[in-house]
């Protein structure tokens, strides 16, 4: 997937980075559907999370696949670990980071079965999942 597939709007500057913190080009421009997505998940509480279709769902635009595409590219610098599946199965390729942040913010977890590969917990979706209940204040 490329950026042509998100959402098509107008850019701003901004210097954000993807999951893996590797910074974009100096003076970038971000589009402006990432800047919004990117927003969202800095509104989540510590210890709460939203899927990535409930982004998409509370901005009213795009889908999960773009979100995750944001996310993606320039996650780095927002709390990427709250925006997460719908399965709350962990980020694959970041599953120690996150939950290193999971346990550090008290994020309810379901501890991993012994089938479970890799032994590693879920987010525990019916507990931690937020529904930006406080979205009305500030948001435009």
């Amino acid at each position: 997937m490329s950026e042509e597939s998100l959402p098509q709007d107008a850019g701003a500057q901004d210097t954000r980075t993807g999951y893996d913190g590797s910074p974009e080009e100096p003076g970038e421009a971000l589009p402006a559907y990432a800047e919004r997505v990117l927003d969202v998940a800095e509104l989540i509480p510590p210890g709460r999370v939203m899927t990535y279709g409930d982004v998409a769902e509370w901005l009213e635009e795009g889908g999960p696949r773009q979100v995750g595409r944001v996310m993606a590219l320039y996650g780095g610098a927002v709390p990427w670990w709250r925006v997460v599946r719908a399965d709350g199965v962990l980020l694959p390729g970041h599953q120690q980071r996150a939950l290193g942040h999971y346990r550090a913010e008290g994020t309810p977890l379901k501890e991993a079965s012994r089938a479970a590969e890799g032994h590693l917990p879920r987010i525990d979706m019916r507990r931690a999942r937020w529904d930006g209940g406080e979205r009305a204040e500030g948001h435009t």
